[in-house]
């Protein structure tokens, strides 16, 4: 099993109408000495995946520094007072919004986002661009332009998917064991090695009523969103964004992988000349799970960037 060199501690506040849970490592600094850091996690994925990366940071860079990481409503053990059968964007700035009064007011912060949480804290930093210091997105490329003539369909996409999830034909799969989890995460990551599979598995997933352990992400997130990526949107936020900027994306190109074809990187490239103040970086040996992959060679470029 794999052993943390920094274990976490973990709390539930009432954020809008949720009991958000955020995994904390460190102490806020009582005269606000070292800016906060704020890990924000992917789809189907939960705070405690950045375990890994904060373990890798160096002493000095830890050190007085509060690190603060959500489970995204829906995910981890930030779980909804009711049903709900979609979720949207919006929600999730704004969730980030109410956090940050929370846990530091008016003293702007060091987002990291991966994945969809990548997306997300580029989205955030161009609503409120004063409460980003730095910023460092990993694999948050967004998504393939759409035309407005696609609308019609994605809204019955929507309708169906709602129906597919009310019939409960849209469950995630459970598992007999906890290391039939790990198994799971490893067959989808092959260079996830056994130790942090094992410790992940248990962060990642929980036993129900029967004994099967079930992912703790809602089956919700799966319906498509009901509304189309607007390019022209995208870019406006960008735009705005006032910190700098740290684009960072793993050596096997996820994104080629996804799309096809459809969107690839050189139109992500193209789309970051809009961000006033961005770099871009590569860890090799990895893929899109890098912060699994390579967190040493992750913690080490959020250290520089954010130092």
């Amino acid at each position: 099993m794999y052993s943390t060199v920094r274990p976490s501690r973990s709390e539930f506040v009432p954020i809008r109408t949720l009991s958000y849970h955020v995994r904390h490592w460190g102490e806020a600094s009582p005269d606000k000495a070292s800016t906060p850091l704020v890990l924000v996690h992917g789809w189907m994925d939960v705070a405690a995946s950045y375990q890994f990366v904060v373990d890798a940071f160096s002493a000095a860079f830890a050190q007085g520094r509060h690190i603060i990481a959500p489970d995204w409503r829906g995910f981890g053990l930030s779980k909804l007072p009711a049903p709900c059968d979609h979720y949207t964007f919006p929600d999730y700035l704004a969730d980030l919004d109410l956090l940050l009064d929370h846990y530091v007011g008016d003293q702007p912060v060091d987002l990291v986002g991966h994945s969809m949480g990548g997306n997300i804290a580029m989205m955030y930093a161009g609503v409120r661009p004063g409460r980003i210091r730095r910023l460092v997105n990993l694999e948050g490329f967004g998504m393939p332009a759409t035309k407005p003539e696609q609308a019609p369909k994605r809204y019955a996409q929507w309708i169906d998917e709602i129906k597919q999830l009310e019939k409960g034909e849209m469950a995630l799969k459970a598992y007999d064991s906890v290391a039939g989890v790990a198994q799971r995460l490893m067959k989808t990551n092959p260079r996830l090695s056994q130790d942090k599979a094992d410790w992940l598995a248990q962060h990642w997933a929980e036993p129900n009523a029967q004994g099967r352990w079930e992912i703790l992400g809602d089956p919700a997130h799966k319906i498509t969103s009901s509304q189309l990526y607007r390019l022209d949107e995208a870019l406006a936020l960008y735009a705005q964004i006032e910190a700098p900027v740290l684009a960072v994306e793993a050596s096997d190109d996820s994104l080629g992988l996804w799309w096809k074809g459809r969107y690839a990187l050189p139109e992500y490239h193209q789309r970051l000349t809009h961000v006033r103040h961005c770099r871009t970086a590569v860890v090799q040996d990895a893929a899109h799970m890098l912060h699994h992959d390579q967190p040493a060679a992750v913690a080490r470029l959020i250290e520089e960037h954010l130092s």
